[in-house]
């Protein structure tokens, strides 16, 4: 038997989990290690920093190892059903202010329940700049969803390769120094986990929320995650292939690994804290803990120690409000082009809030060190 072999009781069993956690990234680890080995890093990162769109000319000088690997990862897979990545195009852009919301207030806080995630996203934050996960995620989710994203001039693909390979320095990193706890950090059976986040928790969050979704939407905004998830290295064939498949994978892993950690409640108070500056004023400091409590629910958030507030009933009226909102775009064309150029604006300010105006560049970092985030012992995994 496979190892991703269907157990008789399902789609996925705990021995096929668990031998998906013994995987990480063959094509990025060994373009990594070569790259290490032959002290190429700093030159890499030095001419990738500029190499930001696709049909780019690769920069010169640009060490083997890193040259092949782009090359080999420079095009979407060959499965891709285009009609259904526009149906997800189109469907990000009908909804992109309350996917936005269900990223930062549901999904995020989804990673943070699961203690060796958190630990993780712990040891490779940017202590001063808690934001910075956010960003990427945000400004990664943008580049998936422009027309061009897989074509010329399209910044996805590039900054899908440079994850790939970042994902990568952080398991050797992390395996050379003896600092986690498992044989694979950032395996596959938690990138898998992520793409869960991402799609699955996400969709859960819009429903909650009272956003209408049609199943063809639904459907197709989770394909696209599919064609991320083969991009940003996770095994195709362990991919869920569809929304029934992704909600047993989804179930199963959270059973298998959520749970409170100092961690976890460490960096959902930072998510708290950086939105309550976004937002102007105090007033409505305490919506943004209640939106994550109504969104991922009370035991979750009490695991993440989402502090209560007078907030957590005036906020189940949200879908009450977003149903208002969808009504006013039934009355025609005008009402919905009007509402879709504001959500894009509102999702335009937000991501600009928390990149502070600057393009999230994705390095290898050389060393784990301040930037990353290291205080490890604190994390439980010295």
């Amino acid at each position: 038997m496979s190892d991703t072999t269907p157990s008789p009781a399902g789609l996925y069993s705990d021995a096929s989990m668990d031998a998906l956690r013994l995987k990480g990234d063959e094509l990025a680890d060994a373009t990594v290690e070569a790259l290490f080995a032959r002290d190429e890093v700093a030159r890499f990162n030095t001419l990738m920093r500029w190499f930001t769109t696709s049909g780019q000319a690769l920069p010169e000088g640009l060490p083997d190892a890193a040259r092949e690997y782009l090359r080999a990862t420079s095009t979407p897979p060959d499965w891709v059903d285009w009609g259904i990545m526009e149906q997800a195009r189109l469907f990000f852009i009908d909804n992109d202010v309350h996917i936005s919301t269900a990223l930062s207030f549901a999904a995020m806080p989804a990673c943070y329940v699961v203690p060796h995630v958190a630990r993780l996203l712990s040891a490779t934050h940017s202590l001063d700049y808690p934001a910075r996960r956010m960003a990427e995620t945000g400004q990664f989710t943008i580049y998936l969803m422009r027309p061009e994203a897989f074509e010329a001039g399209g910044r996805f693909l590039p900054a899908a390769q440079k994850v790939r390979l970042l994902h990568a320095s952080i398991r050797r990193h992390l395996s050379r120094e003896g600092l986690w706890p498992e044989p694979v950090p950032i395996c596959q059976e938690d990138m898998l986990g992520g793409l869960m986040m991402f799609s699955i928790q996400v969709l859960d969050a819009l429903h909650r929320l009272g956003v209408h979704i049609t199943p063809q939407g639904a459907d197709a905004y989770y394909y696209a995650w599919t064609v991320v998830g083969a991009v940003l290295g996770c095994d195709p064939a362990a991919i869920p292939p569809d929304l029934h498949a992704a909600r047993e994978f989804s179930d199963r892993y959270m059973l298998r690994h959520m749970g409170p950690s100092p961690e976890g409640a460490r960096l959902t108070r930072q998510l708290i804290d950086m939105y309550e500056q976004v937002v102007p004023g105090t007033l409505l400091d305490p919506v943004v803990p209640a939106l994550i409590r109504y969104l991922i629910g009370d035991t979750s958030a009490d695991w993440l120690e989402v502090p209560r507030s007078r907030w957590d009933t005036a906020v189940k009226i949200a879908p009450a409000l977003l149903g208002a909102i969808e009504r006013l775009e039934d009355r025609g064309p005008w009402a919905a082009q009007v509402s879709d150029r504001l959500g894009r604006l509102v999702a335009t300010l937000e991501l600009s809030s928390l990149t502070r105006g600057r393009v999230m560049h994705y390095a290898i970092p050389q060393e784990l060190k301040a930037d990353h985030g290291i205080a490890l012992s604190s994390c439980g995994m010295a």
